[in-house]
């Protein structure tokens, strides 16, 4: 059977086929905005800080190996900005929980790691093998000490991976769950950094959180000194640059630069005053393009119209056209 078109089919058909433009309806797209995502991390800014702690997750993986003399890895997974609300959502009900002061920010910044982890480490340091634990439980006040020697192992490196900013991590002390909900407020934007821990028979995770004020101090040091930049534009691209720049209007301008005038001269001039420059008629004027001075130049006659003769090229003229490509 052959499909019938209505009168709205056939005008879009017709408007199709004629290059026509859409109709508002089917041109308008809208889309909710979220403002939870303003002020999201970009994608160079995520890899920049990805390469600063891949680095630190090296140093952990060196120093904390030949600390607990076993075979030790750590590895970054993740970097997110999330509320402060959203990363204590994700603690587990059952893990070691501490915080580090930064100096000279005076801010205070929380590490999270699994007791999957935190166990066998305390097993290991007191002349265990270090395997995983049948039942996951607190740990106690001597464990605690043990433990605590570990995590300043971490501020430590983390200190040296944050050298950019001159930070220094100081270890304050171990935290319950009720005291870690009071040190940033809730909807606080933080920077959220995720570390995978391998040991021989255990694996886990080790979570930091970061207040805004450090990862936009952060942010801001790396893309000063020596962190993402935007990728450059390719030679394709510059190519269209430089052809649109073809078409472009530049304003020309036939000037004398530097020419010398007394202010008791120029407070007397009136409508039909000489004013007499140290010049000779034969010196050539400067051609501006921009402002810039681009060429020397002589004013002419070409036939009812004034013109300038180019004499010889000036030195901007490179630079124009250094700055041009």
């Amino acid at each position: 059977m052959e499909k019938v078109l209505n009168q709205e089919e056939i005008d879009a058909m017709v408007r199709a086929a004629r290059g026509g433009r859409q109709s508002t309806e089917e041109k308008a797209k809208v889309a909710p905005c979220s403002f939870r995502q303003a002020g999201q991390l970009g994608r160079e800014q995520v890899r920049a800080i990805t390469m600063l702690h891949e680095n630190c997750a090296r140093n952990l993986t060196h120093s904390l190996g030949a600390y607990l003399r076993v075979p030790f890895e750590a590895n970054l997974v993740s970097v997110e900005q999330l509320s402060y609300r959203e990363f204590l959502a994700r603690v587990p009900e059952v893990a070691y929980l501490a915080s580090f002061e930064l100096k000279p920010l005076n801010v205070v910044a929380a590490l999270q790691m699994d007791q999957a982890l935190t166990l066998p480490i305390v097993d290991l340091l007191l002349g265990g093998e270090g395997k995983p634990q049948k039942f996951v439980r607190e740990v106690t006040e001597i464990e605690e000490e043990i433990v605590e020697v570990v995590v300043r192992i971490m501020c430590r490196e983390l200190q040296t991976g944050w050298y950019p900013l001159g930070l220094e991590f100081l270890f304050q002390q171990r935290q319950q769950p009720t005291q870690m909900q009071r040190l940033m407020p809730p909807t606080e934007k933080t920077l959220s950094l995720s570390f995978e821990i391998t040991m021989p028979e255990v694996r886990g995770m080790l979570n930091l959180v970061f207040p805004a004020v450090v990862s936009n101090s952060l942010l801001r040091k790396l893309s000063k000194d020596w962190a993402y930049q935007k990728p450059r534009a390719s030679a394709e691209a510059g190519a269209q640059i430089r052809e649109r720049l073809l078409d472009c209007d530049f304003p020309l301008e036939l000037a004398l630069p530097n020419l010398p005038a007394a202010m008791q001269q120029l407070l007397a001039l009136k409508p039909g005053d000489i004013v007499n420059f140290e010049k000779s008629v034969n010196e050539t004027a400067s051609l501006l393009i921009s402002g810039r001075a681009a060429f020397h130049a002589r004013v002419v006659n070409n036939g009812a119209r004034l013109a300038a003769q180019i004499q010889g090229s000036c030195e901007m003229k490179d630079a124009a056209k250094e700055l041009a490509s």
